[in-house]
């Protein structure tokens, strides 16, 4: 089950990242950030490698290493989505 639900989450933000890689960002994600297309790029690979390791986590029933995978995986979808959140708001001005 843990598996699964990181698949989702993992392919859901290798999308945003990968979408968000194409546009301009706000002032946050770019300018306090740094974050370019390519940061964003690389967050999309990341998070599809996750997606694979969840997928194959849940193919072989491996319900532990899916739950460990999913708590590593937490710090790293945090640190993405924290990163251009708060500027998120700044696209509507």
């Amino acid at each position: 089950m843990w598996s699964l639900i990181g698949l989702v989450i993992a392919a859901g933000i290798a999308a945003l990242a990968w979408r968000r890689s194409r546009r301009s960002g706000g002032y946050y994600d770019t300018q306090v950030y740094a974050m370019t297309a390519r940061t964003h790029r690389a967050y999309a690979l990341a998070s599809l490698a996750f997606a694979v390791f969840f997928a194959a986590a849940f193919a072989l029933r491996l319900d532990p290493a899916g739950v460990a995978g999913l708590a590593l995986y937490a710090v790293v979808a945090i640190f993405y989505i924290a990163s251009f959140l708060r500027g998120a708001s700044d696209e509507d001005e």
